[in-house]
């Protein structure tokens, strides 16, 4: 789609371990998101778990966020590196709270909440 190309290529990034935040103002009175995820992050099953918990932690944070946002979440395969362990927005990403912990770090960062 049109619009995702440009959310790419002009939206503001906002990255952390484990994922990165495209964000552009849309003029819309609601935010679209769309979860994506970079080349090899493992099985279609491994994918569509992703996709959901990042579909259900987004559902429990949007009441929260500001709207008139075109939103991309791209997901990169859980790292087993160390250096970030401490993170809120590392920990765990796999499962819904890691998920929500780095939604909620993005989203922050990003000044949306």
């Amino acid at each position: 789609m049109k619009e995702i190309r440009e959310v790419f290529g002009k939206g503001k990034r906002i990255g952390c371990q484990g994922a990165k935040l495209f964000v552009m103002k849309n003029d819309l009175p609601h935010n679209r998101i769309c979860f994506t995820f970079s080349r090899g992050f493992g099985t279609a099953v491994e994918r569509n778990r992703a996709r959901r918990l990042g579909r259900e932690a987004y559902r429990n944070l949007k009441s929260r966020l500001r709207c008139g946002y075109d939103l991309i979440l791209l997901v990169y395969p859980e790292s087993t590196s160390p250096v970030n362990a401490g993170h809120p927005a590392y920990a765990g990403q796999a499962t819904f709270a890691g998920r929500m912990e780095q939604l909620q770090y993005l989203f922050a960062r990003a000044g949306l909440l």
